[in-house]
């Protein structure tokens, strides 16, 4: 599923934040600082670090089969990005810790997605996963 997740071309961050002391920021940063293509979004900001942001996952134009998404949201939001992700064709999402419904295993089956969670952060996991997908593309 990682190795799915980190083949995209652009990368998404539901809940990204102004805010450097958030997850939502420090995540968005990881991917800036990791020079991965990145679109923050944040329904009441325009832009967050110098990147102009998206209202939603349907608010960006993109393909969105080419799109993974990180999800720092309260897991009652992080379900219906779970499903509008679904319905847009997205096919990869990491859920940080924290930002997991219950049973989002079934729910990712059904909606017939790849959500990356249980606890794994991507600031901690995403690094090595980074190097193994661009080693992979050598």
């Amino acid at each position: 599923m990682a190795s799915g997740f980190f083949g995209s071309k652009v990368y998404a961050v539901v809940g990204a934040s102004a805010d450097p002391s958030k997850f939502g920021n420090r995540v968005l940063r990881w991917y800036i600082d990791n020079k991965l293509p990145v679109i923050p979004i944040n329904p009441k900001a325009s832009e967050i670090e110098g990147i102009k942001c998206a209202r939603s996952l349907s608010d960006m134009t993109a393909d969105y089969s080419t799109v993974s998404v990180s999800v720092i949201t309260p897991p009652r939001i992080t379900e219906g990005v779970l499903k509008e992700a679904s319905e847009l064709g997205v096919k990869n999402l990491w859920l940080q810790p924290g930002s997991e419904p219950a049973g989002y295993e079934q729910l990712a089956k059904e909606l017939n997605i790849n959500a990356i969670g249980g606890g794994a952060c991507i600031l901690v996991e995403g690094p090595d996963m980074v190097a193994a997908a661009r080693n992979s593309k050598l």
